[in-house]
């Protein structure tokens, strides 16, 4: 599978040439790079291709007992599929949003209904009573948590350290790795990892909306540690350095890796920070950091934990949006109603939509999916060092969505 591996390499660089949101990261030989961008091969020859490498894919049967040769065997052949399935998206094939999601990232999210959202939004109102529309009285209650843009860098370093050293307790990082963070602006996203090998990565915070307090630890662990920075540093240490299976050095983003890499990202921040933990971290080093109120911290995550609940509400806007059944407008709307984002919030979210399309159910979807996998093999809450060894076995393995949604 090594020489098929590479032409898969090259395929997905070949369609980053068209589609530049396409590669998340590579860190293969340069000169493959720079044979794509010479070639600038056509999309219909790259859909020959990687056609052609399916049917010969589809007609290997890996030998021998080490387990993860399967799996890297059909990971091959799923994200190949995926790749063909976003040649479909940019010729304007029209898909549902389940469709899309199920060739892109070999998993369908739940749909839910309005009265679904009506009763968790119930609780809300009882933990934060008042008058006048719920979003409201949420926006006025988070107000009081925003970071100061002065003490952002601060609040940030403190949470990145400590995500360090609780990952460092429980993974065997390598000699070396880091990351750089920088502050950005007009960007659809709050937080993005650019990997770029070498065990190294870049992280980028956008600060066009207000920061509140939690995001420090989401984002710390979610784009660092133990999430996307160690995933993609374990990748590169088991599979590219230890085994030399270069297809890992690409990363396409609209694939089934994303859905493992989100959610496992997610996940993380409960693996690094469980409940207690974090509470107890953001009231003793965090808030006083930010010059926040700490004796608030417990009510802030009470809130924090229901809105979180409210997470597939972003699924159904961006569903009904991208299927044609609301607009713009009305899709913010929605969020502003049921997952309780902000107007400017929503806006952003909804050109993330426009952007990234289905790529919305990596998130949820993909952290349910991770816990369960990892709960399955014996990594429950009250295991927290079994949670750990399954979740780096995790990191460090070419799992597809469906293996984890097969788990037992």
């Amino acid at each position: 599978m090594d020489r098929t591996a590479e032409a898969y390499v090259k395929l997905v660089l070949a369609l980053g040439r068209h589609d530049a949101d396409y590669v998340d990261a590579y860190y293969g030989p340069p000169a493959w790079k720079a044979e794509a961008a010479s070639a600038n091969k056509p999309l219909d020859a790259i859909r020959a291709s990687a056609s052609s490498l399916v049917g010969e894919l589809e007609t290997l049967r890996p030998a021998g007992d080490d387990p993860l040769v399967p799996m890297r065997h059909r990971y091959q052949l799923r994200q190949l599929r995926a790749l063909l399935g976003r040649l479909d998206v940019l010729a304007g094939r029209r898909m549902s949003f389940d469709e899309e999601s199920r060739v892109l990232y070999d998993a369908v999210a739940p749909t839910h209904t309005e009265e679904h959202f009506q009763e968790l939004l119930e609780s809300l109102e009882r933990e934060l009573p008042g008058e006048g529309p719920l979003i409201e009285r949420y926006d006025a209650f988070r107000k009081d948590f925003v970071i100061p843009a002065d003490k952002l860098d601060a609040v940030f370093s403190a949470a990145i350290e400590e995500s360090r050293t609780r990952t460092r307790r429980h993974v065997a990082l390598p000699p070396g790795e880091t990351f750089t963070v920088e502050y950005v602006k007009n960007k659809p996203w709050s937080g993005y990892n650019w990997y770029q090998g070498g065990f190294r990565s870049l992280i980028q915070v956008n600060t066009d909306l207000p920061v509140h307090v939690d995001r420090a630890v989401d984002l710390a662990a979610h784009e660092g540690y133990p999430g996307h920075h160690v995933y993609n540093l374990l990748l590169e240490k088991h599979l590219v350095k230890d085994r030399g299976w270069v297809e890992f050095t690409a990363y396409p983003l609209f694939s089934p890796q994303s859905l493992v890499a989100e959610g496992s990202a997610n996940y993380g921040i409960e693996v690094g920070f469980p409940a207690g933990e974090r509470l107890r971290f953001e009231m003793e080093a965090l808030f006083p950091i930010a010059g926040l109120d700490p004796s608030r911290a417990e009510a802030y995550h009470r809130v924090h934990s229901l809105t979180e609940r409210l997470s597939y509400a972003g699924n159904e806007a961006a569903r009904r949006y991208l299927e044609g059944k609301i607009d713009a407008r009305a899709a913010a709307e929605w969020l502003t109603r049921y997952a309780l984002m902000s107007p400017a919030r929503a806006e952003q979210r909804v050109r993330f939509f426009d952007k990234y399309r289905s790529y919305v159910v990596n998130y949820n979807l993909g952290k349910d999916l991770v816990r369960r996998y990892v709960e399955a093999k014996g990594g429950t809450a009250d295991r927290p060092e079994r949670r750990w060894q399954v979740f780096e076995e995790l990191l460090s393995s070419p799992r597809l969505p469906s293996d984890l949604a097969e788990a037992r």
